[in-house]
């Protein structure tokens, strides 16, 4: 008669359910900082947009209106811009994409940049940063994507997959 070993009360808690919560944790958190992230930028009704395109005609959100867009604050000096480039470019060729380069420099110089790394998104040039300050902007890249009536359905502060702008267009289509 002496003790009984209890080794089931104390072993440590399956692997798959501590993997799981540390997944779960892991989600919370990217959840929170994007909360964080985002908690000053615009939400209903898109902002008022317009400005000079590197084409040299005079742009405004409405004109895109009609169907989703995507509304894509950039710059040329922002690493985690050029990590994402690629993406844009690509959605550009499928979906209506409006791409703002803020405190980039001049034409010229943005124009450059596109050239050297092969883009041919449509980009307004916002030199001042004042079209960002407008819509909240405090870091890049941020991305919105503007449901056919104007209204806003998804905002992303930092690198966004294309697989995850692709989805979020669809859901603004519907």
């Amino acid at each position: 008669m002496g003790r009984e070993n209890n080794s089931k009360d104390k072993s440590p808690a399956p692997r798959w359910r501590r993997w799981a919560i540390d997944i779960l944790l892991v989600f919370v958190v990217i959840f929170a900082v994007h909360l964080w992230q985002t908690r000053d930028l615009p939400v209903g009704s898109a902002p008022k947009l317009q400005g000079m395109m590197l084409t040299g005609e005079t742009k405004r959100l409405e004109d895109y209106l009609g169907k989703p867009v995507l509304v894509h604050f950039w710059a040329t000096w922002c690493p985690v811009c050029r990590l994402e480039e690629g993406s844009i470019n690509s959605l550009a060729e499928d979906y209506p994409v409006l791409t703002i380069a803020t405190n980039s420099g001049d034409a010229e110089e943005i124009k450059k940049h596109l050239v050297d790394n092969g883009l041919s998104f449509p980009v307004l040039m916002d030199e001042s940063g004042a079209i960002g300050t407008s819509w909240g902007i405090r870091g890049v890249p941020s991305s919105f994507i503007v449901d056919a009536q104007g209204q806003i359905r998804h905002v992303a502060v930092g690198y966004t997959t294309e697989l995850g702008l692709r989805f979020r267009m669809w859901l603004a289509s519907m």
